[in-house]
């Protein structure tokens, strides 16, 4: 099985000359002096640290694509032909009652003040990055329509260009976060929630003691070191004097701006950009009940943490301590994953892919509750994109994930909606578009409930906040589909009996049975009658 072809990749914008390459380097088999480009090693030659980043940074998103011997592909949903679970007590089980439409896709999540959802997604962690920033109006509207949580990621305060710290170097302004917090507030109907993260910079800064005190948020995020993977966290900047301003302000700044042979080289032209990294996280699990104790102290209701495909030690660890501190949320977030923060080579060879990583925490949440121990809830996330991707990540970690962190899978309809309105307003639909219509009332199928809904506010909705609102709306039809097939009405009575493993290895690795023993003996029992 060829799971990745190392030295060359699209979304490095490096290719191979040769049609056959050596397996496990990736470079070509006949690899000629004069050769013009452009493979990861020809121009790391020249543009070196650069090629370790998915590109143009900041103006698009990037996902690892390793093939993994074993993903949520492996399995396969059960159909039913008869029963129907989780319709209102009382209803008269039949064919006039237990159709689709009927699937109710809600959800929550929380230790005792629970977060309800319209369908079991939210956004991934939309931090410093540009992509986040320049997006924000049409990913956090969008998310407020749709009844879903929207995640604020870290280093939003320490980036901002407006920031004010006091005199202790704690954060006192930061319009960034102002606008991102008042933006989501603004169309939230009471599903959903915006949640702040914190990694080791935001700490320092006091960004938590700043949208408790001014915003006075409900809920908080702690980030195990899991920023573009494991390594922070990083942007990139292209002038001297931001880059400057970031190594000011405490952040790690690659090459380093303040050495004159740098600035002489940027000056030059062979320096265009800076990389803003984060510190490394250190976790314990005495640190994480103080700093939640903390938090709680500070004013949040809520508490939530999000962890990365780190070892099975720090999952663990996440899972125990999380249990004793009564964490309302735990995110685990497997390889591949991304959203183009991360180093080329760490989204796809770093970390325990998700699939694995689901496997062993539905694992550790069986041994932690045979000893008496609630399990916090669970969300999965690392690369999921559909309704079916969600079933099954529910299915499988059943009863203790309850919904999906998704990041590309949410941001792609907002940049789409966006771009529509822009090529509107260009009177330059492509034709991919214009096929539907010229005009934003004919291209989105959900133009007119939401201008119905909304009235006069509906002017205030951006065109990418409406494609996020129309990609959950078909998001929860499908996903209503699908239940429906395994005659599940709600998503709480989905379970682990309703998928089947396709392969012996991912029975193995899951514990899902294998499709020719799934409902075997009761299958027999019928035949032996």
């Amino acid at each position: 099985m060829n799971l990745r072809r190392p030295n060359a990749n699209e979304a490095l914008g490096t290719s191979n000359r040769s049609r056959n390459v050596v397996p496990m380097s990736g470079i070509c088999t006949r690899c000629l002096d004069g050769c013009k480009g452009q493979c990861d090693i020809w121009l790391s030659t020249f543009r070196g640290r650069e090629v370790l980043y998915p590109g143009p940074f900041g103006e698009m998103t990037a996902g690892a694509d390793k093939d993994y011997p074993i993903d949520y592909s492996h399995l396969n949903i059960q159909g039913y032909a008869k029963g129907a679970k989780g319709l209102p007590a009382g209803t008269d089980i039949g064919p006039d009652t237990a159709v689709f439409t009927g699937v109710n896709t809600e959800t929550s999540y929380g230790w005792d003040r629970k977060v309800k959802l319209r369908v079991p997604i939210f956004t991934g962690a939309l931090g410093s990055t540009d992509i986040a920033r320049k997006n924000w109006e049409h990913f956090a509207i969008g998310a407020a329509i749709s009844g879903i949580t929207i995640v604020c990621g870290e280093n939003v305060c320490g980036v901002d260009p407006d920031l004010v710290l006091d005199s202790k170097g704690k954060v006192s302004k930061s319009p960034e976060m102002d606008r991102r917090i008042d933006t989501y507030r603004k169309f939230h109907e009471g599903y959903g929630e915006i949640l702040v993260q914190m990694n080791v910079e935001d700490t320092r800064l006091g960004t938590a003691e700043y949208v408790s005190a001014k915003h006075h948020l409900d809920t908080i995020e702690l980030k195990w070191g899991q920023g573009a993977k494991c390594i922070g966290g990083e942007i990139k900047v292209k002038t001297l004097e931001r880059a400057l301003e970031l190594k000011k302000r405490g952040y790690i700044v690659l090459p380093d701006p303040t050495l004159p042979d740098v600035q002489k080289a940027f000056r030059a032209g062979a320096i265009k950009e800076f990389e803003r990294h984060s510190r490394l996280g250190f976790v314990s699990g005495d640190g994480l009940l103080e700093e939640v104790d903390r938090l709680r102290d500070l004013g949040f209701t809520r508490v939530t943490l999000k962890t990365g495909a780190y070892s099975a030690v720090e999952l663990a660890m996440a899972m125990r301590f999380g249990s004793e501190a009564k964490i309302d949320l735990l995110t685990i977030d497997g390889a591949p994953g991304g959203t183009g923060m991360s180093p080329w080579p760490m989204m796809n060879e770093w970390g325990i892919p998700t699939f694995y990583l689901q496997a062993m925490a539905y694992d550790f949440a069986q041994k932690l509750e045979k000893k008496g121990r609630r399990v916090p809830d669970i969300a999965m996330a690392g690369g999921f994109s559909s309704e079916d991707g969600v079933f099954k990540a529910i299915a499988m970690g059943s009863p203790y994930v309850k919904a999906v962190c998704m990041g590309r899978g949410l941001m792609i309809p907002g940049m789409v909606g966006k771009n529509i309105g822009v090529w509107l307003k260009e009177g330059n639909l492509p034709n991919t578009v214009s096929k539907y219509g010229k005009s934003a009332e004919e291209i989105f199928v959900s133009y007119e409930e939401l201008k119905a809904k909304y009235g006069n506010r509906f002017k205030e909705i951006p065109t990418g906040a409406i494609g996020i609102y129309t990609y959950a709306q078909r998001f929860r039809t499908g996903l209503q589909q699908l239940m429906a097939g395994s005659r599940n009405f709600t998503l709480g009575t989905i379970s682990r009996a309703d998928l089947m493993s396709l392969t012996e290895e991912a029975t193995k690795v899951s514990g899902i049975p294998y499709v020719m023993d799934a409902y075997r003996d009761e299958a027999e029992a019928i035949l032996e009658k």
